[in-house]
């Protein structure tokens, strides 16, 4: 199973939708309220459980995330938390080796699973008819998975391969997504290579994998979503069946895994003999989750990098014509709700070689000050319109996938699922003071890094 990029949650097919009018209708308060309606409890094994019914498609979906991700790997193990992932699709107490993808495939469902920096998840759409199916089958790989040295030394290879050729033998492989985190910050658990050294890989034993599972892959280091077309009482009756006698594991002391405060800006080079052009990304620490600076950026990351009218489109593609591509946001391996130790808010973008690294930052800084000389309540506004219509097609979309994500992420990271009806109001809590203290904290050239990666010319270039 690949990693799964920021786009796999916002891909879309409408459940919701806003309705954008003329003018004077988005000054007007909105007529509509979000509302998610979730039920939420845990069983005595301390799984969280989040319910959450939805009649628009005769579907459900089952999201199975376990509070372990990239951050919390073993030192020298690098790549492990993927590795695993893989490992989950290998056979369980009752289910041989793919079996788990054969039963989801043939019940005319589709599945994934992916692993982030806070959570690894897992996966099933299904005709609703099949949610008891999938609860069991989850149910039955939380409680044992087939450890075998062939299961290991198979996804091993599997994983080394993806590594390759995604990363290794790809232009601009890892670019930033995951460079980005090893150059910008400096805690091990931060900014170690996530995808895994090759090494590592090979390294990585089954003593290492049955204790991982034993540890992490337990009832109350999970939590577990329904979405969709269900009957609420039968729903939680299969839960407590499956998943009501798995037993708790001693989970360890979480690590530290903070950030110390950047003092002064980074910069890095990176040689890629596979790209064609120049490209380069900035990227800047976020303030701590769930404050008003952390709304702030949110809203910052709809003015400056989201949509064609972004103001850093509109300089670096419109006025100057240097790229046509910027893009960017806040978590590039999913989106600004759905992690929970330090992030960066980055963007990037390739260039002509014509163009020069100093024109690109030069357009940078002119776009931050004239952002700072033109914020108003009117920029506010048309920036929360943004953010919530990007939210409403994260929540709808994919029969709900991403409704899910946001509910299992809420209720590991805050105990507190009910936060997804929160997002909007807390966006309206930014004021223009607020964002002007953002951008003077946040966006500032100390708590920048700059990564750009050089195309290595060929012998024949090179004698043009």
């Amino acid at each position: 199973m690949k990693i799964l990029m920021k786009s796999a949650f916002l891909v879309c097919a409408l459940l919701f939708f806003v309705a954008c009018g003329e003018k004077k209708e988005e000054k007007q308060e909105t007529a509509s309220t979000f509302k998610v309606p979730v039920t939420y409890y845990k069983l005595d094994n301390g799984l969280k459980v989040i319910l959450s019914q939805d009649t628009t498609s005769p579907t459900a979906i089952v999201a199975v995330y376990y509070n372990i991700g990239f951050r919390l790997e073993p030192k020298d193990r690098t790549g492990f938390a993927h590795l695993f992932e893989h490992m989950m699709f290998q056979g369980s107490n009752n289910m041989g080796k793919m079996e788990f993808i054969k039963l989801v495939q043939q019940n005319g469902g589709v599945l994934n699973g992916s692993t982030r920096f806070d959570f690894t998840n897992y996966f099933e759409i299904v005709p609703s008819h099949k949610l008891e199916t999938m609860l069991w089958a989850e149910g039955d790989r939380m409680r044992g998975l087939d450890i075998t040295q062939e299961n290991l030394t198979n996804q091993q290879g599997v994983v080394k391969n993806e590594v390759k050729v995604n990363v290794l033998n790809q232009p601009y492989g890892g670019f930033p997504w995951l460079d980005m985190p090893q150059y910008a910050n400096t805690n091990w658990y931060n900014s170690h290579n996530f995808y895994g050294d090759l090494e590592d890989l090979d390294a990585a034993n089954l003593e290492d994998v049955a204790s991982f599972f034993k540890t992490y892959y337990a009832p109350n280091n999970a939590a577990i979503s329904v979405v969709g077309d269900f009957d609420m009482e039968e729903t939680k009756q299969w839960i407590e069946k499956y998943f009501g006698n798995i037993p708790a594991s001693e989970l360890p002391a979480q690590p530290d895994i903070s950030e110390p405060k950047q003092e002064k800006e980074k910069e890095f080079v990176k040689d890629d003999p596979l790209a064609n052009k120049p490209a380069i990304a900035l990227a800047y620490h976020m303030p701590e989750r769930n404050t008003p600076e952390y709304y702030a950026m949110g809203l910052l990351d709809q003015i400056l990098v989201q949509g064609d009218n972004s103001l850093l489109a509109q300089k670096l593609e419109k006025e100057k014509g240097y790229t046509s591509n910027v893009g960017g946001g806040i978590n590039y391996l999913g989106n600004m709700f759905n992690y929970k130790g330090p992030m960066l808010w980055m963007y990037n973008l390739t260039y002509d070689k014509e163009t020069s690294r100093e024109d690109i930052l030069t357009a940078v800084d002119e776009t931050m000050t004239e952002l700072k000389s033109t914020i108003s309540q009117d920029m506010i506004d048309k920036a929360i319109i943004k953010a919530r219509s990007q939210l409403y097609d994260n929540v709808g979309g994919t029969f709900g996938l991403g409704r899910a994500d946001l509910l299992c992420s809420f209720a590991l990271f805050d105990d507190n699922p009910e936060r997804i009806n929160t997002i909007e109001d807390e966006f309206k809590k930014v004021t223009p003071e607020v964002l002007t203290k953002t951008i003077d904290e946040y966006l500032i050239k100390s708590n920048r890094t700059i990564l750009t990666v050089n195309p290595l010319l060929s012998e024949n270039e090179k004698t043009k």
